[in-house]
């Protein structure tokens, strides 16, 4: 059996999924806003339990 010239993803089980290129591999985010965003949605939230339980 010869093999194709196109690269596929032997993992895949089924035979249309085997025949699909494999997935791209995304370059990963930067991971230095990431504190920053956490301390952001947890003075939003503390915000907003506080201001609702004065009202």
């Amino acid at each position: 059996m010869r093999r194709r010239l196109i690269l596929t993803n032997e993992a895949a089980r089924h035979p249309l999924r085997r025949s699909l290129p494999p997935p791209a591999i995304h370059r990963q985010r930067r991971e230095d806003d990431q504190d920053f965003r956490l301390f952001v949605l947890s003075f939003t939230a503390f915000f907003i339990c506080i201001y609702s339980f004065l009202l």
